[in-house]
């Protein structure tokens, strides 16, 4: 039996409402939650249309080869970093005439690989064996409004379509759960000179890896509590006279206690590493995730928070890099230091729902630049007003650092601050040698001091 995917009434009312204008086909992305027994869609956005294709798509011939599947990924990709942990890009949908029903699957199906590999790629954390891997393809004629609607096991490339279930249901994220968690940062990530050749974007990635582990092990308090992974995330809460949970709160306060020492089994040594750089991140850091009410467990509540504080972070150094080589940021002098505010990020209700979608603002962004992408991205307006600020960004000092080949090696950043709390990244140059020497002279003046006792 096939996957079964309930979907919120909404998404049916915006697809339905797509009109294909004269052209071959409109496709877009499909956004939710996996959970074991079911999906849940709460959200469907168009893929934005290149300029040149306006034209291409309106004759009737056109064909589904014509699917630019690297701009379609790139959606995919630009629209992951507006959600929030727990939520994913599930699928994709594409309208069609009747003449082109039977010639979509295959394009379709090399587009879903495709955007999960590229997603997969810039994350810090995998799936695991028990996850759900089904990703499913929507199929809808334009003509007599017939659905079909397939999955593939996007981690078994010789996978074949299985059928799946598309049912609709009204106010499905009425009442989702979000739990809420600031954490502090101080991550120090060294740029190692046999690594040079690397941009400075995956040399960051590399090190932002290691921090990742911490993240994954560390200790999670629930409104204070450490609960069993295994239990119902709303035990305890209250019932009301039908037996039901009474969600009088949909919100949890979640608290991270990473360790600071490995485990007695471990054996840790120290290294000294030759360095041309460093990149410091630093300041407090807004996450969020939100989860289906439907006896949701405890473990899932915190795989999604740990998945947000780690996609967060990633996604706003990935998004200064950008900022930096698309502004094409003049070098500066040797052996100074940059100074970069990270973005920081800005969350957006959904209309009767209690999830809210997520982007990235930097200072210098006006609140209308923000609004205008959610509309490209997502196909939705946003009021201004509407518009959370999750954190507070203070004045940061500003030098610059220059690096021997590129911006690539010169870029800093840091997160933001919801508590007037300086958010920098700096680059150090060629410190690795006096760190080096350092070591050295501590650890003579250590056997200097043994040998005269």
């Amino acid at each position: 039996m096939g996957r079964t995917y309930i979907v919120e009434e909404s998404v049916g009312q915006y697809l339905s409402n797509i009109s294909l204008q004269g052209k071959a086909f409109i496709s877009g992305l499909l956004i939710g939650q996996c959970s074991s027994q079911k999906d849940y869609v709460i959200l469907a956005t168009r893929t934005p249309p290149k300029e040149e294709q306006n034209e291409n798509l309106k004759h009737p011939k056109a064909k589904l080869d014509n699917l630019d599947e690297e701009w379609a990924t790139e959606h995919a990709n630009q629209v992951s970093r507006m959600l929030p942990g727990g939520l994913l890009v599930l699928g994709v949908f594409i309208i069609t005439t009747l003449e082109l029903a039977n010639d979509f699957q295959n394009a379709l199906r090399r587009l879903i690989f495709a955007m999960e590999k590229s997603m997969n790629r810039k994350r810090l954390w995998n799936f695991t064996e028990e996850e759900i891997s089904e990703r499913v393809i929507l199929h809808i004629c334009s003509s007599t409004k017939k659905i079909s609607c397939r999955t593939y096991d996007v981690r078994d490339p010789k996978s074949s379509a299985r059928p799946a279930d598309w049912k609709y249901q009204s106010g499905l994220s009425t009442s989702w759960l979000s739990l809420d968690c600031t954490i502090h940062i101080d991550i120090h990530i060294p740029l190692s000179s046999t690594s040079v050749s690397y941009t400075l974007e995956k040399n960051t990635k590399n090190g932002l890896t290691r921090w990742a582990k911490q993240i994954e092990n560390g200790v999670y308090l629930i409104n204070g509590q450490v609960k069993d992974e295994d239990c119902d995330l709303l035990e305890g809460q209250k019932k009301s006279f039908r037996g039901n949970t009474q969600a009088t709160s949909h919100s949890f306060d979640v608290r991270v206690l990473t360790q600071l020492l490995l485990n007695s089994d471990h054996r840790s040594t120290a290294t000294v590493q030759i360095c041309s750089g460093s990149v410091n991140l630093k300041g407090s850091v807004t996450c969020r995730a939100y989860i289906h009410s439907n006896k949701p467990k405890v473990k899932d509540a915190m795989q999604a928070v740990k998945r947000d504080i780690l996609n967060t972070v990633a996604d706003r150094c990935e998004i200064l890099f950008e900022d930096l080589l698309l502004n094409e940021i003049p070098e500066k002098k040797d052996s100074e230091k940059e100074f970069y505010i990270l973005p920081h990020r800005v969350f957006v209700p959904i209309p009767g729902s209690t999830v809210k979608l997520c982007d990235y603002k930097f200072g210098d962004e006006s609140a209308e630049e923000i609004r205008d992408h959610f509309r490209e991205m997502l196909d939705r307006t946003v009021q201004i007003e509407d518009l959370e600020i999750a954190e507070e960004v203070n004045t940061a000092c500003m030098s610059s650092v220059n690096n021997e080949a590129s911006l690539e090696h010169k870029d800093d950043k840091q997160p933001e601050q919801p508590i007037k709390t300086t958010v920098m990244l700096k680059i150090r140059q060629n410190i690795g040698v006096i760190a080096a020497f350092a070591v050295a002279v501590l650890a003579a003046g250590i056997s200097f001091h043994y040998f005269s006792d």
